[in-house]
């Protein structure tokens, strides 16, 4: 998938130290976010039901396990409020049992192909479904999962974001990953108008666990995940689907259409995915109440973005909260919290502490976020 570099189209660059109109002692939550307004939108969310009969995994989602839940928001362009809504439209459905999750998707298409037929061929070379899932919240160590309507699959696993070079492990499969697609039209035939296809998926959660772990999810279990779509502007030659081409030979630039919009064209974001929660709640209008953690690790990704831009345009980090325009301590749900941050010319970590509760969660120049587990000595 095409990437952007976010700090060449995205970023506002004026000096750092005088972007924030700073309240004595407290951020104002106004303007924090000010400066990266696309990075701080609220993703959407998913309530996941829990049933006890599985769907069969045969590419039909209309049957009667799927109609018990909705399908979510349109899918939109990967840049939000930047760019038109897409012509075509995409959903998403989601449920779980104790052993999987499930997904279904449908992919309006009037013109439906695909090449690409080996499994963990670069199947985004070809118009396609993608789905990402962070587990751990971390925006380390998750799972990416792509299919054309050929059925093929390409699945991979990557260390941390390419931005933090982190590494694609393209070797990794989702062991006992189950698929199925349906056209509604016909494949590879200019010929005739289609409707779109259709994909189910059966995702194990043990597939998704590292190590010698079990992935224990239980009602209440949030994950981020996002949806994407890619498609290709194309044109009939010879009686085949031809991408499109730039002046040079190249092929144009695919369309990335999302479920929850990242603000930028950038899937390796995974703070600016959508929420998933698991619930087995039997109610059909749950609503997703977004975590009071949530809202305090907005401020660590603050830290990191403007860290991030700072060193792009200086080649060091800042050592100081105040050299970034941040004071140290905000107030968030009326819960005062306290910033810190320990940081070297090449290094940093910064950490946000409930001033009650004292639990902190931390993050690092690589973006990895975690809650600090202090041991208890033993007496």
């Amino acid at each position: 998938m095409r990437l952007k570099n976010v700090f060449d189209s995205c970023f506002v660059k004026p000096g750092l130290t005088a972007t924030l109109f700073i309240l004595p002692g407290f951020v104002k939550a106004q303007d924090a976010f000010k400066e990266f307004p696309d990075l701080f939108t609220t993703p959407y969310s998913y309530v996941a039901k829990h049933v006890k009969q599985a769907p069969v995994i045969d590419g039909n989602v209309e049957d009667a396990v799927w109609q018990q839940v909705k399908w979510t928001q349109d899918f939109q362009d990967i840049e939000g409020r930047l760019k038109p809504q897409p012509p075509l439209q995409t959903n998403v459905k989601m449920l779980w049992d104790d052993s999987c999750l499930y997904v279904a998707a449908r992919i309006k298409d009037p013109h439906v192909w695909a090449m690409l037929k080996h499994h963990d061929d670069v199947v985004y070379r070809d118009n396609d479904f993608e789905l990402f899932i962070d587990p751990n919240s971390s925006t380390h160590n998750y799972f990416e999962i792509e299919v054309n309507a050929l059925n093929t699959i390409f699945d991979l696993f990557l260390t941390k974001p390419y931005r933090n070079n982190g590494t694609a492990v393209t070797g990794w499969d989702a062991h006992g990953l189950r698929s199925a697609v349906k056209v509604q039209g016909t494949l590879n035939n200019p010929s005739d108008t289609d409707k779109g296809w259709t994909v189910e998926m059966a995702i194990p959660f043990k597939a998704i666990a590292g190590g010698f772990n079990r992935a224990v999810i239980k009602d209440g279990t949030v994950w981020r995940i996002n949806f994407s779509r890619v498609e290709y502007d194309t044109k009939v030659q010879n009686g085949k689907y031809v991408k499109l081409k730039d002046n040079n030979g190249r092929d144009l630039p695919e369309h990335n259409w999302v479920w929850s919009n990242q603000g930028l064209i950038n899937m390796h974001y995974p703070e600016r995915w959508g929420y998933l929660l698991f619930s087995n709640n039997e109610a059909n209008d749950l609503k997703f109440e977004m975590p009071y953690a949530e809202e305090q690790k907005k401020y660590l990704w603050l830290i990191y973005y403007k860290q991030k831009q700072w060193f792009k345009d200086h080649h060091e980090y800042l050592t100081s909260l105040k050299d970034l325009g941040i004071e140290n301590k905000v107030t968030i749900s009326g819960n005062d919290n306290e910033l810190k941050q320990e940081a070297t010319t090449h290094q940093f970590m910064a950490y946000i502490t409930d001033s009650k509760t004292k639990v902190t969660y931390t993050i690092n120049q690589d973006g990895l976020v975690q809650q600090q587990i202090i041991p208890k000595l033993h007496e």
